[in-house]
C-alpha cells in the first residue's frame, strides 16, 4: 500500500516538474514570436497578441495587456487555463492577460488541432478587414499556404467569446488557416508557434500583394483546379501535434 502512495506521488512530482519545465519552454517561444512580429512590422507598440499551448496540459501562455514589444520577456508572459483565467502564483500572475485572452481560450477549445494563436494589425491585412474583404487567391503563393482565398469573418463587438466563436467557425469552413476579422484585422492558427507566426507573414505578405495587385485592374482569381493542384502538391505543413 505504501509503495503504491509512494510510485503515485513520485508521478505526480514529475508530472508537475514536466509540465513547469513545458511552461518555461512555452514562455521563452511567445516571447520569441512577439519579437519577431515587432521585428517583422506586424505589430507595433503593444497590439495585437500571440499565444501557445503548453504540451499536456489544459493551459496556455499569452502576453500581458498594455506592455510594449520590447518590454516583454518570458518571466512576464502570463500562463492561463483554457478559460482564459490566468493561473495564480505563477510568474506574471499579477498582471493582466491580453485583451484578446478569451478569443484565444474560445479557439483553443473548439479547435483541438490548433496549437498557437497569433492575431496582429499588420497593415495591409487589417486594410482588407476594414473593406470588409476576403482576399482573393491571386497567387501561387497564396494557393500553396492557404487552399483558396483569406476568409473574412463578421464583425464582433461584443465580446471576446463570440470573436473567438467568429474565428473558429469561419476556419472551419475554409482550408485557410487565417482569418480577417471584419474592420479589425487577421488571425492566424498553427500546429506550433513558429507555424502560426509564419502564417501569420504569409498572410500580410498575400495582403500586400493582391493590394498591389488591384492597383493594376481588377483582380482575378486562380482556377479552382490550379488552387487544388498547388494546395495539395505544395509544401509540407507541419503535423498537428498531440497535446494530451
Amino acid at each position: 500500500m505504501v509503495k503504491g502512495k509512494d510510485a503515485e506521488v513520485r508521478e505526480r512530482y514529475v508530472s508537475g516538474v514536466k509540465t513547469e519545465v513545458l511552461i518555461a519552454r512555452v514562455r521563452t517561444e511567445v516571447a520569441d514570436v512577439h519579437e519577431q512580429l515587432f521585428r517583422s512590422g506586424l505589430a507595433v507598440w503593444s497590439d495585437g497578441s500571440a499565444s501557445c499551448r503548453v504540451p499536456g496540459a489544459d493551459l496556455f501562455v499569452i502576453k500581458p495587456t498594455g506592455v510594449p514589444y520590447d518590454g516583454l520577456a518570458p518571466e512576464n508572459m502570463i500562463v492561463c487555463d483554457l478559460d482564459g483565467a490566468v493561473l495564480d502564483g505563477t510568474p506574471g500572475s499579477e498582471r493582466a492577460p491580453s485583451a484578446d485572452t478569451a478569443t484565444h481560450a474560445y479557439v483553443y477549445r473548439s479547435m483541438p488541432e490548433v496549437g498557437a494563436v497569433v492575431h496582429t494589425h499588420s497593415p495591409y491585412a487589417v486594410a482588407w478587414a476594414a473593406r470588409g474583404e476576403e482576399i482573393p487567391c491571386v497567387t501561387t503563393a497564396m494557393a500553396d499556404e492557404f487552399g483558396g482565398p483569406i476568409p473574412l469573418a463578421p464583425l464582433v463587438v461584443e465580446n471576446a467569446d463570440d470573436v473567438g466563436r467568429a474565428v473558429a467557425e469561419t476556419l472551419a469552413g475554409h482550408r485557410s488557416r487565417a482569418v480577417l476579422l471584419r474592420s479589425h484585422g487577421p488571425y492566424a492558427v498553427g500546429a506550433t508557434s513558429a507555424d502560426a507566426l509564419r502564417v501569420a507573414i504569409a498572410t500580410e505578405a498575400a495582403a500586400r500583394a493582391a493590394h498591389f495587385a488591384a492597383q493594376l485592374g481588377p483582380l482575378v482569381a486562380l482556377p479552382q483546379e490550379a488552387i487544388d493542384h498547388l494546395y495539395t502538391s505544395g509544401q509540407t505543413r507541419p503535423p498537428a501535434p498531440t497535446y494530451n
